[in-house]
């Protein structure tokens, strides 16, 4: 097994100057239970930290940041000699399902990608007993660079979840869930978990548990997808000299 053994108590990093929670998905519920904002950054997007300011901003205006990227930890632990553990968004997502306030109806939110989405990721929750009302179903626009929504935070202000799923592409996620954190006139507990759900649904590759846990969900996406993956996840090994260079620190905004 890969992965480093779960500490017994929560472990935090500072990252690129990003605050990492590693700790237990159990123990990441409950950090963000009381209301917040949770995101999930993966490697595509976190190489975008010196040149994305929006993207940057949300990060570092997070409550809570879990350590899904396979890429940073095995370099982090590598470079640090740490054991720093993997919390995937995938394992904090199988965590977070079984969470009886998460379950019950009305106290979710769930912002989907799109129609066809929607239909098949509704349709497994209900398949694991999970029925919602429509009302409780939001459909993201295309969102620009500025980003703004004010019919979300209506809905949101109106329905008052306990809890708002963002299950939209990483970059504009955390960007949506920082706008949200900032608008609303509450705090619901905001966990951007991106792609995380149609792993399981069937919306995207299946990622078993043992793939999750072994590191290899990329590879299986670049397997299911390879012209739409493959490009991606080589433009991530721009994190590397990143994380060689800075570390714990946050880097500098490079001049547009």
């Amino acid at each position: 097994m890969s992965n480093a053994t779960i500490p017994k108590d929560p472990i935090e990093r500072r990252i690129l100057g990003i605050r990492f929670f590693g700790g237990p998905a159990s123990q990441a519920i409950a950090k963000i239970r009381p209301g917040g904002l949770l995101v999930v950054p993966a490697a595509p997007a976190l190489k975008d930290m010196d040149s994305d300011p929006a993207y940057r901003e949300a990060l570092l205006g997070a409550d809570v940041a879990i350590t899904d990227s396979a890429l940073m930890i095995l370099v982090w632990n590598a470079i640090e000699r740490d054991s720093l553990y993997r919390l995937s968004g995938l394992e904090y997502l199988r965590e977070l399902l079984l969470e009886e306030d998460v379950r019950e109806p009305g106290n979710t939110v769930w912002i989907m990608a799109s129609p066809k989405s929607a239909a098949t990721n509704l349709g497994w929750l209900r398949s694991i007993g999970i029925a919602m009302n429509p009302e409780h179903v939001y459909m993201a626009p295309m969102y620009g660079p500025i980003m703004e929504d004010v019919a979300l935070v209506a809905m949101l202000n109106r329905l008052r979840p306990r809890h708002v799923v963002v299950t939209i592409g990483g970059g504009t996620q955390e960007r949506l869930g920082l706008y949200l954190k900032r608008h609303l006139d509450y705090l619901p507990a905001i966990h951007c978990i991106g792609a995380a759900i149609a792993f399981l649904s069937g919306d995207q590759v299946h990622i078993p548990t043992w793939g999750d846990r072994f590191y290899l969900g990329w590879l299986m996406r670049c397997i299911s997808e390879p012209r739409r993956y493959i490009p991606r996840y080589w433009r991530a090994f721009a994190l590397i000299p990143m994380m060689l260079k800075y570390r714990a620190e946050l880097p500098p905004l490079r001049a547009s």
